[in-house]
């Protein structure tokens, strides 16, 4: 009962697949946002759903709570954060009371019949950041992690917890726009060089003349990493 009510803490926008339910997909919004307000974006961006044959989409809505780079301010944030910057501490507990959190939701989707190995797990700025932390300290058998604008503390718990791991590690898909002026492309680049020498498979696609934002390209493009690491039937026949 416990996790059932944990997870049911989270506001959830569902985007249900046309097709049979063979996979899911959790989408994690930026600080500030929502999962109605991530998928309205994207479908603006994309001028139309972010949909597929067989992927079932979760955008999560972050809890609302203080959050200290606004002073304190209220926000639906995935976790506080002492400063945005890569040179200070992680926030650790907040970080460990969410990853529980996205946990249950990750279970949800287990107890209705989706293996691990069929759940992909990502998001854009802080919420790739969580994905991270979710994916690569507590779910290591998930399909895959993409994280959009996104970077890990230079001493990141996440770092910590791989030098420790000899499993197989999902994949990371992570894009970065080169004017980000918010979440430094730079950010981004180390932590990619990071999680690689931790022995984690990773791409990074640079876009320029991108700001903090999601761009038509930079989403084509993940669309087509989610179906290679989220196979429909037919694809996977074809293996």
């Amino acid at each position: 009962m416990a996790a059932a009510s944990r997870s049911g803490l989270l506001r959830r926008c569902v985007v249900s697949p046309v097709g049979t339910h063979s996979a899911s997909l959790i989408f994690l919004h930026g600080s500030g946002d929502s999962g109605r307000g991530l998928r309205r974006w994207i479908k603006e961006v994309l001028n139309q759903d972010l949909t597929f044959q067989h992927i079932k989409i979760i955008y999560p809505t972050a809890p609302p709570r203080p959050y200290t780079p606004m002073k304190g301010g209220i926000s639906n944030v995935w976790f506080d954060r002492y400063k945005i910057s890569n040179d200070c501490p992680e926030h650790l507990e907040s970080i460990n009371v969410m990853c529980q959190m996205l946990t249950d939701l990750i279970d949800d989707e287990v107890k209705s019949g989706i293996k691990k190995n069929r759940i992909l797990v990502g998001g854009f700025s802080m919420g790739g950041c969580m994905a991270m932390h979710l994916a690569y300290r507590n779910h290591q058998d998930v399909a895959g992690v993409f994280a959009l604008s996104s970077f890990l503390n230079k001493a990141s718990a996440v770092y910590q917890a791989l030098q420790k791991s000899d499993g197989v590690l999902p994949e990371l898909f992570q894009c970065h726009g080169t004017a980000d002026e918010l979440v430094l492309h730079s950010w981004g680049e180390e932590t990619n060089s990071m999680l690689k020498s931790l022995g984690v498979s990773a791409k990074f696609h640079s876009f320029p003349d991108v700001y903090h934002e999601l761009s038509k390209t930079e989403l084509e493009k993940l669309k087509s990493w989610i179906l290679t690491k989220l196979p429909g039937e037919m694809e996977r026949q074809k293996e």
